[in-house]
């Protein structure tokens, strides 16, 4: 079972839309190009920064069919209203040579009970044997998998081989203590922007999944890089991704938000992809206070990023 796909930064890709906000599948494959020619190992579709709540089951499965046939390594995400949809989105990636899956917890439905979810991922597990499974752990979601759930699930399905901690330094921190660490083979990724230098440095991460990597993918491979570093006891690295990472704060806080695909698309937009301009719901858009913010903090960023890079000998990897 091949699980080099988990190890590294994958973007979760947004669903960009056509002028009748239908998915515009041409240009998510473009962007997913991008993003791997820049250096991701993967990416997830449909996560939340998918918009999966607002898609139709045959769009999400074209979107998946679409960036397979790209020859682009992607992680499906398995969110849906019931256990049922669920397991067809986990068979559906098999079926059409996913990489893997990011098996979401059950929701809407006796979300909170421990019973219930361990079945609805033994469901989804089963569904999809030979593929490699990270569950997605988040308070979001309204329901945190603990050791007991996760490697019961693993004795009985051993394509379940990680675990994406979407929570605060808490919630990671209990994963690398209660479930991660004993086992190589099992996966701990940073599932939140906001957790990249505490999942790699405290918590021993090897993989992250980003959403502001869809708009500064080099910038954040930079960043993982340096954590890595940083986790192997290199003291330099280690000042200069808490620096990199503080300078972050701000674009990776809205991954943690509700508005997080509202934020993403708008900075995509701001660097040309006009592809992004629309959402599925047109209601849904920043206020006029949350896009001057959003441009002050981005241009601001870039700026820092370029002075930094420059001060420390550090060769750009992209013009800010």
């Amino acid at each position: 079972m091949d699980k080099t796909v988990f190890h590294g930064v994958i973007p979760a890709l947004m669903t960009p839309c056509t002028a009748d906000r239908k998915p515009d599948f041409d240009a998510l494959v473009q962007k997913a190009t991008q993003l791997m020619a820049a250096g991701m190992s993967g990416v997830v579709y449909c996560g939340s920064m998918g918009d999966w709540p607002l898609l139709t089951d045959a769009e999400r499965m074209e979107g998946v069919a679409r960036l397979v046939e790209a020859g682009i390594p992607v992680i499906v995400g398995t969110g849906a209203v019931n256990s049922r949809l669920a397991s067809e989105h986990a068979a559906h990636a098999a079926r059409v040579g996913a990489a893997g899956l990011m098996v979401i917890p059950r929701v809407l439905s006796r979300g909170s009970s421990a019973v219930a979810q361990r079945h609805h991922f033994k469901a989804v597990l089963s569904a999809a044997p030979d593929l490699p499974a990270v569950i997605y752990n988040s308070p979001y979601y309204g329901y945190e998998t603990k050791a007991d759930l996760f490697f019961a699930l693993r004795a009985e399905h051993p394509n379940l081989i990680g675990f994406k901690e979407f929570g605060g330094p808490r919630a990671m921190t209990y994963a690398a203590e209660h479930i991660t660490s004993a086992d190589d083979d099992v996966i701990l990724m940073a599932g939140v922007d906001t957790g990249v230098y505490h999942g790699y440095v405290k918590c021993g991460a090897s993989g992250t999944i980003t959403g502001i990597g869809n708009v500064i993918p080099h910038e954040i491979l930079h960043f993982v890089s340096l954590a890595k570093a940083a986790a192997s006891g290199d003291v330099e690295a280690r000042d200069r991704a808490r620096e990199l990472g503080e300078a972050l704060e701000v674009l990776s806080s809205w991954d943690e938000g509700a508005d997080l695909v509202l934020y993403y698309k708008y900075l995509m937009v701001l660097q040309g992809d006009a592809e992004y301009a629309l959402h599925f719901n047109p209601t849904d858009a920043l206020t006029p206070s949350q896009q001057v913010w959003a441009k002050t903090q981005f241009d601001q960023f870039r700026t820092w990023y370029a002075a930094w890079t420059a001060r420390h000998g550090m060769k750009q990897t992209r013009a800010a």
